[in-house]
């Protein structure tokens, strides 16, 4: 049996393997996947929020910031068009979210409307925090309560990040949400 070659011409080959390497450009604060709030898939973040303006918000259902949903909410609607993302991330490290899923997903979506990405509880602070927020509190700081806020520009770089104390219309918030939808990717 005579053995086959295929040609491929050098550009075709040169052309995948640059978008193989683009495709695990992914910034480190995007690696892993962490699982969906409601239902059973794993969001991977890379896919799901590379190359976009995104925020980071750390929650809890029983915290007194949690009429926050709210006004995150307006803000992910009025800027989701521009490509803007959000990533809620329940979490018990205050000892104010429920260990039910169910009930945390009630609060978000029946009680207060939300639309953007929700995972289920995870740890934010300290040594068990999830990679996310390792990297978030690398680049900027762990959150110190529930509610604290991370944009995060399209090269995956944090902008800004905020106290629970910081309303969703501050204006300096809004500042740095508008600064990370204009940085190019």
């Amino acid at each position: 049996m005579r053995a086959r070659w295929i040609v491929v011409p050098l550009f075709t080959l040169m052309a995948a393997v640059s978008a193989q390497a683009a495709d695990s450009k992914c910034p480190a604060v995007l690696e892993g996947s962490l699982p969906e709030l409601r239902g059973k898939e794993q969001i991977d973040l890379c896919e799901r929020f590379a190359g976009k303006p995104l925020v980071v918000v750390n929650t809890a259902s029983y915290c007194g910031f949690a009429p926050q949903f709210e006004g995150l909410e307006g803000v992910y609607k009025a800027y989701h068009g521009q490509g803007l993302e959000m990533l809620g991330v329940p979490s018990n490290d205050f000892k104010q979210e429920d260990t039910d899923a169910e009930k945390t997903a009630k609060v978000c979506y029946a009680n207060y409307g939300v639309t953007f990405t929700m995972t289920k509880a995870q740890p934010v602070r300290g040594s068990d925090a999830i990679p996310l927020f390792k990297e978030l509190a690398a680049k900027s700081s762990a959150p110190k309560w529930n509610f604290y806020k991370y944009v995060v520009d399209r090269q995956g770089n944090v902008v800004a990040s905020f106290s629970s104390l910081t309303k969703p219309d501050d204006p300096e918030f809004t500042a740095a949400i508008e600064k990370a939808i204009a940085s190019q990717p």
